[in-house]
């Protein structure tokens, strides 16, 4: 897949592994799961190949969230993501919207 960082924050914490941004502090752990989901997006070819791996639980969302899937890095924290087939050449386009607490 393509992933696409619709906030900078999320590009800084996957590139260098923290945020220039002190409102987006994540304790090491998160940070190093967070890396390793997106590494898993990145060599997936698309969400079909995520449903077999357990460990992050890939769901669609409902309600008002509607249209957005997710994976989790934990049971606190999850990455919500928009995906998008584009005709051709079949392209998977996954764009990371948040890293946010599952239950809030």
């Amino acid at each position: 897949m393509i992933v696409i960082f619709e906030k900078e924050y999320l590009r800084d914490l996957y590139e260098t592994g923290k945020t220039a941004d002190k409102k987006y502090r994540f304790q090491p752990e998160i940070v190093r799961k967070y890396e390793y989901c997106i590494k898993v997006l990145l060599a997936a070819n698309g969400v079909e190949e995520l449903y077999p791996i357990n460990s992050l639980h890939y769901e669609v969302l409902k309600g008002d969230k509607k249209g957005i899937s997710s994976i989790r890095i934990n049971k606190q924290y999850r990455i919500e993501f928009t995906v998008k087939e584009e005709a051709g050449p079949v392209v998977t386009v996954c764009n990371i919207l948040e890293l946010s607490k599952h239950y809030k």
